[in-house]
């Protein structure tokens, strides 16, 4: 049987992320989305609903989110769900929790770099598509081509 597990979700930060570091060192970003729906019922009223969502974020990912990210800014995430399983202290009763484990993100608000005191946000790495992790190499431009006009595409 075929699986396959991929979520993609834009929402505002519910918070500032929360970044710390495993042993090792490596860097762990947890951060929540709020993420909206409107909808209209029936009788024509309108509703909103929210949805709030844990997110987790390693390595220089999780760096970034934590440097340039504050409660409220919007957030595009790219990842996969993941279910935690843990018994709890008190009650002995299994607790479980839905998150997404970050694998990408965009920063939505580009437009506020522009702003006094507001820092240029990297923009984070791609991971390598199936073409270049098998050794394609894309052709890089010529520096002295003149740039090709539209009507000299040949289709």
């Amino acid at each position: 049987m075929a699986s396959f597990n991929k979520v993609i979700i834009a929402g505002n930060l519910t918070r500032d992320p929360e970044l710390r570091y495993t042993p090792k060192g490596t860097a762990v970003a947890r951060l929540g989305l709020a993420v909206n729906r409107s909808y209209t019922t029936e009788s024509g009223e309108r509703k909103e609903e929210v949805n709030f969502i844990d997110v987790e974020a390693f390595g220089r990912q999780a760096e970034v989110l934590a440097q340039y990210m504050k409660k409220g800014r919007p957030l595009l995430v790219e990842g996969r769900l993941k279910l935690d399983t843990w018994e709890d202290k008190n009650t002995h009763q299994k607790q479980s929790k839905l998150k997404v484990v970050l694998e990408g993100f965009s920063f939505i608000d580009s437009n506020r770099e522009g702003q006094a005191g507001a820092p240029e946000a990297p923009r984070p790495r791609q991971a390598p598509t199936a073409a270049a992790s098998a050794g394609a190499v894309a052709p890089s431009p010529e520096p002295d081509a003149p740039p090709v006009e539209e009507d000299d595409v040949p289709f």
